[in-house]
């Protein structure tokens, strides 16, 4: 069964999250598959933010982070953890907010038009991998979204294993 995702872009920030998280549980229920999980909440969460530029998911094996299902233009493939906002993410485990891309050093500019970041990691006891998320705009990320996309990957982990 195919659930479509409806998405009001009038509400704020919070009432997005709050409307799609429900619905994408939905999407993922009983289907365990990584893969379509991650293509499925990749596609989600770009059309349901329109300042979202470019969301996916980079995937862990060894010591990198190779491109996994994601939305928007054409990315770098490999990422050595610690490298980048994305390594840097896995390195540390955490959730990296970048208001400005341009001043984080050794930022990896896979898309020039890029100009804030969010990275969050997704664990099952290790790191399985990152949620990416770039926008055009600057300042676009806040704890706010922190807190959903990690509610999110939460829902995601438990539906995919």
């Amino acid at each position: 069964m195919v659930t479509f995702i409806v998405v009001d872009h009038t509400k704020s920030k919070i009432d997005i999250y709050q409307s799609i998280l429900p619905q994408i549980q939905s999407l993922l229920e009983g289907e365990n598959d990584l893969i379509a999980n991650i293509a499925n909440v990749s596609a989600a969460l770009k059309m349901s933010f329109p300042s979202f530029s470019w969301v996916g998911f980079y995937l862990k094996k060894g010591n990198e982070l190779i491109l996994g299902p994601f939305q928007g233009k054409p990315a770098c493939v490999r990422i050595a953890v610690g490298k980048g906002v994305c390594g840097t993410a896995a390195e540390r485990k955490s959730t990296v907010i970048v208001p400005d891309v341009t001043r984080f050093p050794g930022h990896i500019a896979c898309d020039s038009d890029s100009r804030s970041e969010i990275v969050v990691p997704m664990m099952k006891g290790d790191l399985l991998g990152v949620l990416d998320i770039d926008s055009v705009k600057v300042n676009n990320f806040d704890e706010t979204d922190k807190m959903y996309l990690e509610k999110l990957l939460h829902i995601l982990i438990e539906e995919s294993f």
